[in-house]
This record gives structure tokens, C-alpha cells and sequence, in this order.
């Protein structure tokens, strides 16, 4: 790393000529018009800047460049430093004092706006003056006019009337013939010019032109990861790196591809191709993030690359290469690793969208974890056809849903990603159980405090209830991936939240997970606010329907109907919180942790006359 001072000029000019450009990762240019001036006003003080950050090209960051915004460099021109700190600065500089062309910016309230910037000659000299006010941006037409148009407040559309009003186009400055055309025109139309000129000079023209940028080269040899530490720590505006943007750009600079196939590889446009495939094949996987794509990748690519390793090696002290998908594993992926692995990844996702279809997951905000889906998919490239296999798919299924009920798949997973991925696939081949399925764990009391789709575990109880057969109650239809959508059902309360206010009854657990069911629109429609009595003698009534119909319809869902039709709330929870701990149990294959504290009970003020039960 090299720390230099770079003459703001000559870097500039640098800019405009293409010698330094931006890595394609970075965002867009965009500093509104107060802040230019402001950094106009910096400079021309020669108060510090900043250190500006580069990287040399030609090593192993072979990045996508782009020019910075409002220069005209030619496309065949290629960069010789890429720039990771100051682009805001340099554009703004670049645009403000070299470009002849307005600025497009924008003011404090977010409007594009276009402008050229001066310096009044008079404020700046002035002792008592404020350099920031002596600032002056105005619009192309060079003419600053009052509100709504009404009349013209200063004119500045000549070099004449420039000089005439003492006001001097920044972008001449690093302009030493076109300064001193403007310096005599100002000097012979202007009385006082004479004066003015020599303490302007000093003062402005001359610190702007002398004025060093702090610049920090980084070499060539500094590799993808450090180049994406280090940007992201310089970083004023706190922006992560996003993995995806740096691949893109490493991809779309990868020169031995572009000499092979005579154009960029667009990472980009290869993921919208899969992505929208994967989405149109299996709605679930609508959910799919580039992450998860590229994780998978990277799991597989590194648990083949540590499987050669051994077999090679079998006697080696040598620690063996590690399976893993952290930031440092998906930056290390060339792109021909990519191009032969793509594929096999895109086939193991669409397999993972089946099985998830299997296990009634259909829609994506039905989906307990996405973080599941790179493993899931790693595991099925890694197996083949054998995790097609009864054995392996029983296997597959009880790390599935001890995952999404031990809750094991929220925050940073990528250390439990890799290590489930060796050991779910040495499981399936006779090993020991994964550490996934050791470790996950249920409480009785977690049903009380599931009560939204922010819980994967909520989500997971969603899906096991539809894999019993769930008939919705009024239509008596199975409940369905097509039917999910078509009679938008959801997780609604079987207890309403009606009967619990007319009841007077407050109680924490009418959200939780234990009083919701899968039901359609229409059907909740007659659930509404009455009482599970009420309304289940609604339902006897129509004409198409017996009451035994109805209970069995109501007993899919895990529910004793007994217990709605005395709208007895608590022998309801009870019952169908050992109904479900039943049905979680037997998904993880294993008990639920039962609580020491008893069970919370409801706390009632019936009306007078009434009942909890008998509310209608």
C-alpha cells in the first residue's frame, strides 16, 4: 500500500482521461447541490479533503470498470487504477471544475436540477466573508431569476457579464490560457479589477491549483476479499458490499473470457434467467435470493475440492481445504468454476422446490427459512439419485423440520450451512446424526409465543397441519397448493378475536399458534366475530352439510369439536396444544421439552346474564 499526494488537478484530468475509473460494484454518483458547494468551498480554502483510495489494476481483481459519471472517455480505454474511496468527491470536483458541461445534481428536496458553479470575487476576498457563501450555483442558462419566474436577479449567460458582476466560472480553473482571457477581460471592465484580481488569485486560484489529495494506491496483488474489506470500511455511507456486485463485476472483467466468447459474462443476467425459471417451475422458490444460489455453489465447489484433498491424501497431516460459503468462500469462486457448477446447482434447487412441495411448503412467504435452501440444495448435488432414496429422504425430512422448529436457521448460519451439508450427507451414508438434529429442541411453552409468520417454527406448524389433509370447513375442500391461492387461505383464529372482546376475556395466548387454523376468506367470513359455537351451528344448517361433516372437517385440523361447540377456550388450548406438540414431535423425531410452570389461564369479566360459552 502507498501513500501519495496527488495534485487535484492532474488527478482529475486523470479522471477525464479514463486512467482511473470505478470497480462496477460501486453505486451511482449522487451528491445534491449544497454538499458541492460545500466541497467547492473546501477546496478553495485548501482545507483537507480526505484520503482518496485505488487499486492498481492488472492483478487478481480483474473488475468490470466504468468511467465516473459526466466524463466522455472512450470505451476501449482501459483503466490503469480503479477507485475505491472518494468517488463522490472526485466526480463532484471533476464535474464542477474541469467538465464544461452543467452538473446534474439535485436541490435539498430531492429535484434533479442541472448547474454550473462560481466563486463571487468579492465575497471570497472579503475578511469578513463566509467562503461557503461566496459559492454561487446556477442553472444552465447561466441566469439566476426570483420565484415562479417573476424577474431576473443575476445574469451571468457572457464572459462579459461574468466580469461585469465579478463572478468567476470554477470550471476554468485548472485553465491557465482561459483564466487569463477571463482575468484581462474582468481587469479592464471592472474598476476596481485591478485591486480585486492579485488578493483573488492568492487567495483562490492559487490554493485550488497547488491543492493535494491524500491518495492511497493499493497494488495489484491485493486479493477479491481484501479489496471488499477494504472498501466497505472506507465507505462513508456505511454501504455493505453485496457479494453479488462484486461477482458481477469480477465476472464481467474476467479477460480470458472475453477473449474466448468475444464478449462480457453477465452474472446478472445469468441469475435473472435462473432466478425467473426456478420461480415460473416452483412459486416457492420466488424466494430464492442470489446469496442462496451462490452459497450453494460454493458448498458444492469446496466439498469436492476437500473430497479430492482426501482421497489424495489420505495419510496427509495437512489439514484438509474446509466446506463453507462465507463471504470469503462465494469471493474466492472464478468464473469457470461458476460456468461448470451453475448448472448442477440449478438442478438441485428445482429438486429442493419439490421436496419442499412435498413437505406442503408452496408459497414463498409460507416458507419458514430461506437460509435452508443453499444446504438443501448442496446436499441433493452432492447425493445425487441416492437422496431420492426412502431411507435418505426420511433422513433429509426429520434435518428439515428440526431445523425449522429448533429454530436453528435464524441470524448467521453459514458455519451450521457448511457443517450440515458434510454431515446430512455422511448421515444418509451411515454416519451419525447431524448436530442439527442433536441439537434442535422444542419447549411446550414455544406455542404461546408463536403468533406471526416472523417465526419460522410458526410457519413450520402452517405446513404440517396441511400435510395431514386439512379440509377447509365450509367448502369441505382439501387445502391445497392450488386452493391455498385460489380461496386465499391463511392462518386464521379459531376462537376469533371478536368473541374474545364480547366475552371480556384478555388473554395472551388468542394470537398464538395454538388458536389459528388453515381456512379460507370465505370460510372466516362466517367465523368472524361469533362465538366456535355459533358458528359451527351456522355451518350445520346449510343444506349440503350434516354435523358429522363438520366435526370431521374441524377434527383435520388437529381440533376436537367438542370443545368449539361448548366454546370452552381452555379445554380447546389444552387439547390442541398437545395435538400439535404431537405433530412437531413427530417431525423432528424426537419429544418436546416439557415446561415446569403450569398452563396460563384466560382472565374473564363475563357480562351480566352470560357466559363466555354462550356468546353469539
Amino acid at each position: 500500500m502507498q501513500l501519495d499526494g496527488a495534485p487535484l488537478g492532474k488527478l482529475l484530468r486523470t479522471v477525464e482521461s479514463g486512467e482511473i475509473q470505478l470497480p462496477d460494484f460501486q453505486r451511482e454518483w449522487k451528491w445534491d447541490d449544497e454538499r458541492i458547494r460545500s466541497l467547492l468551498a473546501t477546496v478553495t480554502l485548501e482545507y483537507p479533503l480526505g484520503v482518496v483510495m485505488t487499486l492498481e489494476t492488472g492483478g487478481e481483481a480483474q473488475f468490470k470498470a466504468r468511467p465516473l459519471a459526466g466524463t466522455a472517455v472512450p470505451a476501449d480505454a482501459d483503466p490503469a487504477q480503479l477507485l475505491l474511496d472518494g468517488q463522490q468527491r472526485l466526480t463532484s470536483l471533476y464535474q464542477a471544475l474541469l467538465s464544461r458541461q452543467p452538473v446534474r445534481t439535485s436541490d435539498v428536496r430531492g429535484k434533479e436540477i442541472s448547474r454550473f458553479y462560481y466563486i463571487d470575487i468579492r465575497g471570497a476576498v472579503d475578511p469578513a466573508g463566509e467562503r461557503d457563501e461566496a459559492i454561487l450555483s446556477v442553472p444552465p442558462d447561466r441566469v439566476l431569476r426570483t420565484d415562479f419566474n417573476r424577474g431576473i436577479t443575476l445574469d451571468l449567460s457572457s464572459r462579459e457579464k461574468e466580469c461585469e458582476r465579478g463572478f468567476f466560472p470554477l470550471n476554468l480553473v485548472f485553465n491557465v490560457k482561459e483564466t487569463f482571457a477571463w482575468q484581462t477581460m474582468f481587469v479592464q471592465s471592472t474598476p476596481d479589477g485591478l485591486d480585486l484580481w492579485p488578493a483573488f488569485q492568492e487567495q483562490v486560484l492559487q490554493p485550488v491549483n497547488r491543492f493535494s489529495v491524500p491518495l492511497v494506491k493499493l497494488p495489484k496483488q491485493t486479493r477479491n476479499e481484501a479489496v471488499c474489506a477494504v472498501f466497505e470500511k472506507v465507505n462513508t455511507g456505511g454501504v455493505v458490499l453485496n457479494v453479488f456486485e462484486l461477482l458481477t463485476a469480477t465476472y464481467a472483467g474476467n479477460r480470458a473470457y472475453k477473449e474466448e466468447s468475444g464478449a462480457e459474462f453477465s452474472l446478472r443476467a445469468d441469475w435473472a434467467r435462473i432466478s425467473g425459471e426456478l420461480g415460473d417451475a416452483c412459486p416457492v422458490l420466488k424466494a430464492l435470493e442470489s446469496l442462496d444460489f451462490l452459497q450453494a455453489l460454493a458448498l458444492i465447489v469446496s466439498y469436492r475440492r476437500r473430497q479430492d484433498f482426501l482421497a489424495r491424501n489420505p495419510h496427509s497431516r495437512q489439514a484438509p481445504p474446509a466446506v463453507g460459503c462465507k463471504r470469503k468462500d462465494l469471493l474466492a469462486l472464478p468464473l469457470n468454476a461458476y460456468r461448470e457448477h451453475a448448472q448442477t446447482v440449478t438442478g438441485a434447487l428445482a429438486w429442493a422446490g419439490e421436496f419442499l412441495r412435498t413437505q406442503h411448503v408452496f408459497r414463498p412467504e409460507d416458507l419458514p427459512y430461506r437460509t435452508q435452501l443453499a444446504p438443501l440444495a448442496a446436499i441433493r448435488a452432492i447425493l445425487g439419485e441416492r437422496a431420492d432414496t426412502p431411507e435418505a429422504q426420511r433422513k433429509i425430512v426429520q434435518w428439515y423440520w428440526c431445523g425449522v422448529f429448533g429454530e436453528l436457521y435464524g441470524g448467521t448460519t453459514e458455519s451450521r450451512i457448511a457443517k450440515d451439508v458434510e454431515q446430512v450427507t455422511a448421515w444418509v451414508d451411515g454416519g451419525g446424526e447431524p448436530d442439527t438434529v442433536l441439537e434442535a429442541s422444542f419447549s411446550a411453552q414455544r406455542l404461546r409465543t408463536m403468533t406471526s409468520r416472523l417465526s419460522a417454527a410458526y410457519k413450520g406448524v402452517f405446513a404440517r397441519l396441511l400435510a395431514r389433509s386439512c379440509y377447509d370447513w365450509r367448502s369441505g375442500e382439501l387445502i391445497t397448493a392450488e386452493t391455498l391461492v385460489e380461496d386465499a387461505v391463511d392462518f386464521r383464529q379459531v376462537f376469533p378475536k371478536g368473541w374474545f372482546e364480547r366475552s371480556s376475556i384478555k388473554d395472551e395466548r388468542m394470537t398464538s399458534v395454538v388458536n389459528k387454523t388453515p381456512l379460507s376468506a370465505h370460510t372466516y367470513r362466517t367465523v368472524v366475530t361469533r362465538s366456535p359455537a355459533a358458528y359451527l351451528e351456522v355451518l350445520d344448517r346449510d343444506p349440503e352439510m350434516r354435523g358429522v361433516w363438520v366435526d370431521d372437517r374441524v377434527e383435520s385440523h388437529l381440533i376436537d369439536p367438542k370443545t368449539l361447540r361448548a366454546a370452552d377456550f381452555e379445554a380447546f388450548y389444552q387439547d390442541r396444544s398437545e395435538q400439535l406438540l404431537g405433530l412437531i414431535e413427530e417431525a423432528m423425531g424426537k419429544l418436546a421439552a416439557q415446561d415446569v410452570a403450569g398452563p396460563a389461564t384466560a382472565t374473564a369479566e363475563p357480562p351480566a346474564g352470560s357466559s363466555p360459552g354462550a356468546a353469539g
